[in-house]
C-alpha cells in the first residue's frame, strides 16, 4: 500500500479536559469547534518581539536583521537585545475559508470562536489539516486521503491561497500512486461512501471506478496488486511464467473476490464500467455476481416469516431496514446479469428467485428471473425449483405459480420448425448467393438445434414429474395447480409415465377428500401404456385409483403380454376397442353394453360394468382365438402364465364382475 508523509515537526497536540491544544510558547487566541470538539489554536503569523536597552548606532536597524529575527552585532554598540523568535503558525494563511470565518465571527477579549459544524471528515480530517499547517508530520494513505481531500476543499487550501498547499500535494499523490495500485483504488473507493456529494463533485469516485475497470480489462501482470488473494495468483504467474495466466482459467476472474467487498451502489457502477469495456466474457461476469451474492446474502433464509415472530417495534423496524437493503441488492444483481444463455447457472438464478420471494422484492425482478430460468430450465434440479411461497394470499408451501411461469417461458423456446432441405435449396437457387453446401450446412444446424430443443424437453419433463412428486405432499395444493404443472409439458416429452404415476399416487394419498369426478380428472393425464411392469402391478392394487384406471392398466398389461415376442398376429376384439378408444379419445366408441354407445370418458363407469346386459365375458382372455398355435400348445401355456401373473385384487375384480353379470341360465 502506498503512503505519503508531509511535514517534519513532531506531534505536539495534546488533550486537556476534553480540549485539544498545541504545545507552544504563545498563548492560544483561536477556538475552533468541530462537531462538538474544541481546539485551542493560533492565528498569528511570524512575530519577533524586541526589548532594546541601548541606543542604536545605525538608525536603519531593520536593514541589518537577518532572516531569523536576530540582529547583527557588528553594527551595534552597547546594545542589549532580548529576542523572542516565534515560529510561524500559518493556519489562516493556508485556509481561505478559515480566514472568512474569522472575519465574520465576533472577537472576544482573549479568544475568537469559530464554529465548523459541517466539515466533511469530521475531527480526524480537521486535525490532519491543522497539523499540516503547523508543519507537524502527517501520514496519508488510501484509508484517509478522501477525508483529508474533502476537508482541504472545504477550507479552500488551494494554490491561489499559497503555493504548495495541501490540495495540490493530495492530487499529486492520488493520481500518481493511489490510482496506480489495485488494492489502493478499491480501499479509496470504499472510503468515498461516507462523503457522498463531496467525493462525486471532486471526481474521486469516478476516477477510482475507471481505474479499477481499466485494471480488470488489462492483463493482471500489469496491475499493481496488494491483496493476499490477488498477490497469491500473481506469485503463481511469476513462478510459472507469464503465459501460464492464459492457460490457467482460474486466474481469469482474479478480480471478482476483491471488488466483492464494495457496497452494492459502488459495486453496481464498477460492474457497469467493466461490462461496458466489452472484453470480459459473460461467464466471468456471472461468476463475479455469484461471489458477490454469496458474500452479502449468506443467511437470507432467516428472514422468512420473521415479521410474525418479532414483538418489539424497534426490532421490527431494524428488520425492515435490513430487508429493504436486501431488496436493493437483489434488484441490482439481477440488473447486472449477462444476457448470454448459460453465463449464469440455473441453480444460481433459482437461488436468487428464492431470495426475491423471501425479501418480497419487486414483481418485475421476479419475472425477469423467471424468464432467465425458463431459457435454461433443463439444467435445473428438483430442489432448485422448490421455491418457498411467502404470499399472504397463498397457503401453499411452495410457489407453484412462478414455476408455471418458468415452464411457460421454457416452452416458448425453439418453437420455430426446422427448415426443410428442399425449401432451403430452392431459396438458395433463387437468391444465387449461397452454394448447395451452405444450404446443407444450415439444414444440419437447424436439425441440431431442433434435436437440442427436443432433448431439453425430455429433460424438463423428467424434472417436472420429480417436482410434482414433491409438491403433491402439500395438503393445501389445489388440484387445478397440480394439473396445470403436469399439463405444461408436451405429451411426447414423457417417454414413460412412472414418475407421473408416483406423483398422482402421492397426491391421492395426501388428498383423500377428492370426490369421484376429481379423481377421474386427475388420472386423465396418465397413459397406462407408458407404465412399466412394476408400476402396473402397483397400480392394479391401488385402491385410491378410479376403477376405470385399474381396468385400463389390466388391459394394457394383457395387450403387452399378447404382443410380447411377436407370436400373436391379431389382438382380441375387446383390447382393440380399448386401444382405439385410447388413441381417439374424442371419438365415440362402443361400450360394453350391446344396445348403447357412450363417450370414451363414461365407458368405464361402474354403472356400465354392473349392467346385466354387459358382456363382461369378453374380458376373459380368448386363448383359443389364435390360429397360429403350434401342435405342442406353447402359445397357450405362455398366455396362461401371463394370466396367472395378474395381481390377486384384479382377479377378484374380474370374478366379481362375472358373478354380477351371470344370468340364471348360466
Amino acid at each position: 500500500m502506498k503512503f505519503m508523509k508531509l511535514g517534519s515537526r513532531p506531534d505536539t497536540f495534546y488533550t486537556t479536559e476534553a480540549v485539544r491544544s498545541v504545545s507552544s510558547e504563545i498563548t492560544s487566541d483561536l477556538i475552533v469547534q468541530v462537531k462538538g470538539n474544541r481546539y485551542l489554536l493560533h492565528k498569528v503569523n511570524f512575530v519577533t518581539i524586541l526589548c532594546v536597552i541601548s541606543q542604536l548606532r545605525d538608525n536603519s536597524m531593520n536593514r541589518h536583521c537577518n532572516s531569523y529575527g536576530k540582529f547583527n552585532s557588528s553594527v551595534f554598540k552597547n546594545l542589549i537585545v532580548l529576542t523572542f523568535s516565534i515560529t510561524q503558525f500559518p493556519l489562516l494563511s493556508k485556509c481561505l475559508r478559515l480566514q472568512k470565518l474569522c472575519a465574520d465571527s465576533p472577537e472576544t477579549s482573549q479568544h475568537q470562536i469559530v464554529q465548523i459544524p459541517d466539515l466533511p471528515g469530521g475531527v480526524e480530517a480537521f486535525e490532519l489539516c491543522a497539523k499540516f499547517c503547523y508543519g507537524i508530520t502527517i501520514t496519508l494513505s488510501a484509508y484517509n486521503i478522501v477525508s483529508v481531500r474533502c476537508a482541504a476543499e472545504y477550507f479552500q487550501m488551494t494554490e491561489d491561497v499559497e503555493k504548495g498547499n495541501l490540495i495540490y500535494k493530495l492530487e499529486v499523490f492520488f493520481n500518481s500512486c493511489i490510482l496506480h495500485g489495485w488494492r489502493d483504488s478499491i480501499i479509496t473507493l470504499q472510503s468515498t461512501r461516507g462523503f457522498g456529494v463531496w467525493a462525486e463533485d471532486l471526481g474521486i469516485t469516478s476516477r477510482c471506478i475507471d481505474a479499477i475497470a481499466s485494471k480488470v480489462l488489462a492483463h493482471p501482470s500489469k496491475v499493481s496488486l496488494s491483496h493476499s488473494y490477488s498477490r497469491r495468483i500473481r506469485d503463481d504467474i511469476s513462478c510459472n511464467g507469464s503465459e501460464s495466466l492464459i492457460h490457467n482459467p482460474t486466474t481469469k476472474g482474479w478480480w471478482a473476490e476483491d471488488i466483492a467487498e464494495l457496497g452494492i451502489d459502488l459495486y453496481w457502477r464498477t460492474m457497469i464500467a467493466i461490462k461496458s469495456g466489452g472484453k470480459v466474457p459473460g461467464n466471468l461476469i456471472g461468476d463475479a455476481l455469484r461471489i458477490y451474492a454469496s458474500r452479502w446474502l449468506p443467511n437470507i433464509s432467516k428472514y422468512m416469516n420473521i415479521e410474525k415472530e418479532i414483538e418489539s417495534d424497534h426490532e421490527l423496524d431494524s428488520t425492515r431496514v435490513i430487508t429493504s437493503k436486501h431488496k436493493l441488492l437483489l434488484e441490482s444483481i439481477v440488473s447486472l446479469l449477462p444476457a448470454e444463455k448459460g453465463a449464469v447457472s440455473s441453480s444460481f438464478l433459482l437461488k436468487l428467485l428464492k431470495a426475491v420471494n423471501i425479501v418480497k422484492a419487486s414483481s418485475s425482478t421476479k419475472m425477469e428471473l423467471a424468464r432467465r430460468v425458463g431459457i435454461q430450465l433443463e439444467d435445473a434440479t428438483v430442489n432448485d425449483l422448490l421455491i418457498p411461497s411467502l404470499s399472504y394470499t397463498n397457503d401453499t408451501i411452495y410457489d407453484v405459480d412462478v414455476v408455471r411461469t418458468i415452464l411457460e417461458q421454457f416452452m416458448l423456446q425453439g418453437q420455430s420448425p426446422p427448415t426443410s432441405p428442399l425449401r432451403t435449396r430452392r431459396n438458395s437457387e433463387r437468391r444465387g448467393s449461397r452454394s448447395a453446401e451452405n444450404a446443407d450446412f444450415e439444414f444440419q444446424e437447424s436439425r441440431r438445434s431442433s434435436s437440442t430443443s427436443h432433448s431439453s424437453k425430455l429433460k424438463v419433463a423428467k424434472l417436472v414429474d420429480g417436482y410434482l412428486q414433491e409438491i403433491a405432499r402439500d395438503v393445501k395444493l389445489p388440484l387445478s395447480k397440480f394439473l396445470a404443472i403436469a399439463d405444461s409439458v408436451p405429451d411426447f416429452a414423457r417417454l414413460e409415465h412412472d414418475d407421473l404415476y408416483r406423483a398422482i399416487d402421492t397426491y391421492l394419498k395426501g388428498h383423500p377428500e377428492l370426490n369421484k369426478s376429481e379423481r377421474k380428472r386427475l388420472c386423465r393425464i396418465l397413459d397406462c401404456k407408458r407404465l412399466s411392469v412394476a408400476v402396473c402391478m402397483h397400480a392394479a392394487q391401488n385402491e385410491m385409483l378410479p376403477l376405470r384406471v385399474v381396468v385400463q392398466v389390466l388391459f394394457c398389461e394383457q395387450a403387452r403380454a399378447a404382443t410380447a415376442g411377436g407370436h400373436v398376429n391379431e389382438l382380441p376384439r375387446n383390447i382393440k376397442a380399448l386401444l382405439s378408444a385410447h388413441n381417439n379419445p374424442g371419438k365415440p366408441t362402443a361400450s360394453f353394453s350391446t344396445n348403447a354407445t357412450t363417450a370414451a370418458d363414461d365407458q368405464w363407469s361402474v354403472s356400465g360394468l354392473k349392467s346385466p346386459k354387459s358382456k363382461v365375458s369378453t374380458l376373459k382372455p380368448k386363448l383359443g382365438e389364435n390360429k397360429d398355435l403350434d401342435e405342442n400348445g406353447e402359445e397357450k401355456s405362455s398366455k396362461a402364465k401371463t394370466l396367472c401373473m395378474l395381481p390377486n385384487r384384479p382377479k377378484r375384480m374380474f370374478s366379481r364382475l362375472c358373478s354380477i353379470n351371470r344370468t340364471p341360465s348360466h
